[in-house]
C-alpha cells in the first residue's frame, strides 16, 4: 500500500551530508542522470530498485532493465522517452500529468512497467483514464456479443438453437441478409401505418356509416388491419425468442410496441359487443382515446434508427441541463406573469384576469411564440413583456450548447466503438488464419518436410489497447480472444 509522498521524503540535511549515488538510465536513446536519494522516496518503483542493485548479480539486473553496461553503469530501457519524462515527475513533485495527446491506456501500461501507482495521476488525467477504460470495456462487450452470436454452443437443443436464430432474425439486422430484409419490411409497415392513420382523418376520404357518421374508408381499414397483423406477429416472435422475458416486457421500446397494437384489439372487442355498448358516451370517448394512441407506433422508428437512439441517450445525459432550463423558465414565468397581472389592472380592457391565466401569456412570450390571444396594453405592461422576451431567449439559449455537445460526443463515441469493434474482429480473424498456418506447418514438419516450426507465435496485434475478452484458449484453438499486449522487446 502506497503512503503519502511527503511521508517518504527523507531528511534533507542527512542527504546533503552523505554522498549521493547517481544512476545513469538510457530511455529509448535519451540519457538521464537520476539521484539515488530521489529515487528512494518511492522504494516500490522499478527505478528505486536500480539504486540498490549495484551489489546484485547481472541476472537480477537484467530482470530490471532491457540491457546493462557494467563499464559505464548505464541501464538501458526500450521505452518511450517522452512518457518517461512525465512519469519521473512523481519523484520531484509527487504527482504525474499525462502529456497531451498520449493514449491513456498506453500510459497506464507504462505506469505498470515502472511500478508507479496510478493514484499519483492528477485528477484530470485520472478522469481521462477512467473514461478510456469504460470505452474499452464497452468495445469488449460488443466484440464478445458478436463472438457469442458467431459461435453457437453445439450442446444446445434444437428448440434453443431455433430461439437464438429467431432472436437474431428479429432483433439484429446486421446478422444476416434475411434479418436485414425483415428490418426493412418492419420500417415500411411503420411508415405505411402512420400515413394511413393521417389519411383516415381527411374528410374527402371518409365514408358514412348506416347512422350517417363519418368513418374511415374500408380500403384504409384493410391496410391498417394488415399493418397491425404484422406488428402483432413481430411482437409475439420477439417475445417467444427473447432470452429474458421479464426484461423484454418491461423494456421501454417494447412497451411502445405493445401500446401501438393493443388499441386496435380493444376497439375491435368493443365493436364486437354490439351497438348498445358503443352508444355509451364513455365508451365512445375511450374508443377515440385508443385511436389517438396509435400515434405511439411512430416511436417504433427509433428501433431502426441509430440517430434517434443517439438523440434519446443524449437527452438522458442532459437531464441536468434540461432541469436548469425548466428552472429558469419556471422562475421567469412566475415573476413576469405576476408583474403583468399587476401592471394591467389599471387598464379598462384588462386581458389578465388572474395570475394563473397570465402564466399562459408568460409561456408564449418567453418561448417567442406569441399567439396574440392575450397581450398587455399599458406602457409598463409592454416594457415587462419586452424584458420577459429577452430573458426567455437567454434562458433557452444557455443550456442548448451543452445539450448539443452531449449529442455530438455520444454520437462520435458510438461511431468509434463500432469501428473499434470491427477492428477487433478483424484482428481475431487474422489470428485464426495465423493459427491455421502454424498448425499446418507443424504437420509438414512432423511428416519430414523442410518447413520449420516458428520459434514464437506472431501476434495479431501489438497494441496496448487490445481487449482481453476471456482467458486465452489452448494452443491451436481457431479463435483466440486475447492477444499479448506486453511491450517487452
Amino acid at each position: 500500500m502506497w503512503t503519502n509522498p511527503r511521508d517518504r521524503h527523507g531528511d534533507c540535511n542527512d542527504s546533503e551530508s552523505s554522498e549521493e549515488k547517481k544512476i545513469l538510465v538510457n530511455i529509448g536513446g535519451v540519457k538521464q542522470v537520476l539521484s539515488s536519494y530521489l529515487l528512494s522516496r518511492y522504494p516500490e518503483t522499478r527505478l528505486a530498485e536500480l539504486a540498490s542493485c549495484s551489489s546484485k548479480s547481472l541476472d537480477y539486473i537484467s530482470c530490471l532493465c532491457d540491457d546493462y553496461d557494467p563499464v559505464n553503469g548505464e541501464f538501458y530501457f526500450d521505452r518511450d522517452p517522452e512518457t518517461f519524462k512525465c512519469i519521473v515527475d512523481v519523484y520531484y513533485n509527487g504527482e504525474i500529468h499525462m502529456k497531451h495527446g498520449a493514449c491513456p491506456i498506453c500510459f497506464k501500461k507504462e505506469l505498470e512497467f515502472w511500478r508507479v501507482d496510478p493514484e499519483y495521476l492528477d485528477e484530470c488525467c485520472k478522469t481521462h483514464l477512467n473514461e478510456m477504460e469504460d470505452e474499452l470495456a464497452e468495445i469488449a462487450a460488443k466484440v464478445k456479443l458478436i463472438l457469442d452470436d458467431l459461435n453457437s454452443d453445439p450442446s444446445l437443443s434444437r428448440w434453443q438453437k431455433s430461439k437464438i436464430f429467431l432472436w437474431k432474425l428479429m432483433e439484429k439486422p446486421e446478422s444476416s441478409l434475411q434479418a436485414r430484409v425483415i428490418a426493412i419490411l418492419s420500417f415500411l409497415f411503420i411508415l405505411i401505418s402512420s400515413v394511413v392513420m393521417c389519411m383516415g382523418t381527411i374528410p374527402e376520404l371518409q365514408v358514412e356509416d348506416a347512422e350517417g357518421n363519418p368513418v374511415e374508408h374500408p380500403t384504409l381499414e384493410v391496410i391498417e388491419t394488415a399493418c397491425i397483423c404484422w406488428f402483432t406477429v413481430e411482437y409475439l416472435l420477439r417475445l417467444i425468442s427473447s432470452p429474458n422475458k421479464l426484461h423484454f416486457v418491461l423494456s421501454f421500446m417494447n412497451i411502445i410496441d405493445f401500446m401501438a397494437i393493443i388499441p386496435f384489439y380493444v376497439v375491435l372487442t368493443l365493436t364486437s359487443l354490439g351497438t348498445a355498448m358503443m352508444e355509451l358516451a364513455n365508451v365512445q370517448q375511450a374508443v377515440q382515446a385508443l385511436r389517438i394512441m396509435r400515434i405511439a407506433r411512430i416511436f417504433k422508428l427509433a428501433r431502426h434508427s441509430s440517430g434517434l437512439q443517439t438523440l434519446t441517450y443524449a437527452l438522458k445525459r442532459s437531464f441536468k441541463e434540461l432541469g436548469l432550463l425548466l428552472l429558469y423558465m419556471g422562475i421567469g414565468i412566475f415573476v413576469f406573469s405576476a408583474l403583468g397581472y399587476t401592471m394591467e389592472q389599471s387598464h379598462p380592457e384588462n386581458m389578465f384576469s388572474s395570475i394563473p391565466q397570465s402564466f399562459w401569456w408568460a409561456i408564449i412570450t418567453m418561448t417567442t411564440v406569441g399567439y396574440g390571444d392575450i397581450y398587455p396594453k399599458t406602457t409598463l405592461g409592454r416594457c415587462n413583456a419586452a424584458i420577459s422576451f429577452l430573458c426567455g431567449v437567454i434562458a433557452i439559449a444557455l443550456p442548448i450548447h451543452p445539450i448539443i455537445n452531449n449529442f455530438v460526443i455520444f454520437y462520435n463515441k458510438q461511431k468509434v466503438l463500432e469501428t473499434a469493434a470491427k477492428h477487433e474482429l478483424e484482428l481475431l480473424a487474422l489470428q485464426a488464419n495465423e493459427d491455421a498456418l502454424k498448425k499446418s506447418s507443424r504437420k509438414v514438419h512432423k511428416t519430414g518436410g523442410v518447413l520449420a516450426v516458428w520459434d514464437g507465435p506472431m501476434r495479431a496485434s501489438n497494441s496496448d489497447t487490445h481487449l482481453l475478452l476471456q482467458e486465452e484458449p489452448a494452443q491451436g484453438t481457431p479463435l483466440r480472444n486475447s492477444v499479448d499486449s506486453s511491450t517487452q522487446l
